[in-house]
Order: C-alpha cells, then structure tokens, then sequence
C-alpha cells in the first residue's frame, strides 16, 4: 500500500508539473504573438507616418518651384523694363547699365536652372537648397533694388 500510495503521489506531483509548465507555454506564446502584432501595428503606423511626411515634402518642394518660378517671372518683366530704360540713361553710364542688367539677367536665369535642376534628396538636403537659395533671390532683389535706385539718380 505504500508503494501504491508513493507511486501515485509522484505521479500527481509529475502530471502537475507537466500541466503548470504547458500552461506556462502557452501563456508565453499568446504573449508573444501580442507583442508580434503590437509590433506589426507599430511598424504599419510608421509606414503611415513616412508616407505622410513623404507626401509633405513632394509638395513643399512644388509649391517652392512654384514660388520661385513667379520670383524669376517678375525679375524678367524687371529686367525688360531695365533694358527698355536703357536709352533714357546718360551716355556715361549706359554702358555701365547695359552691363549690371545683362549681369542681372545671367543670375536670374541661373538661379531659374538651379531650381529645375534641383533633385528630391532628402529633407535635410531640401531645407540646406531652400536656405542657399532663398540667400542667393534676397542677394538678386537687393541687386534689383541698388540698379533701380541708381537709375533714378
């Protein structure tokens, strides 16, 4: 009888190990498929985001052009007005005159082909071109300004 007793203990003590540790088991697997769709969930939230900032860039980039494209628009209807003054300016300093506009005319149309040639590369890159360029159109319209305020002297 304490053979029987002993042998049927142990085999309780054995079946309930065996079922605490399946139960463990299982507990650890629904645990980690939890934290495999928790993941999922954040890498497709992610995915959404980048799209999203993506998208922002692509059209901050065209309105930019866009912009920049009426800025050089305006210049070539300045300059056309500068070179139809040209006739009006003393004989001393039409030659002068004729020159600062053809050299503002060449940066326009430098700063035209800078900007169409301009390549999506980056965010960062983006933000560096626009403050170069926005530095070189400031540089352009005081230039405009100095030749339009000379003229009338």
């Amino acid at each position: 009888m304490k053979k029987t007793l002993l042998l049927l203990t142990a085999c309780t003590i054995i079946s309930g190990a065996i079922i605490t540790s399946c139960g463990t088991s299982a507990q650890k697997t629904e645990d980690a498929q939890a934290k495999v769709e928790n993941a999922q969930n954040n890498v497709t939230e992610a995915n959404k985001n980048l799209n999203k900032a993506n998208e922002e860039y692509v059209v901050d980039i065209e309105k930019y052009r866009k912009e920049a494209d009426e800025k050089a628009a305006a210049n070539d209807k300045i300059i056309a007005d500068l070179k139809t003054r040209i006739d009006m300016q003393k004989k001393e300093v039409k030659e002068d005159y004729k020159k600062r506009v053809a050299e503002l005319e060449l940066k326009n149309a430098e700063m035209k082909k800078k900007m169409d040639d301009y390549k999506a590369q980056g965010k960062e890159n983006w933000d560096n071109f626009k403050t170069d360029f926005n530095h070189s159109t400031d540089d352009l319209g005081k230039a405009f300004t100095d030749l339009t305020a000379g003229k009338s002297k």
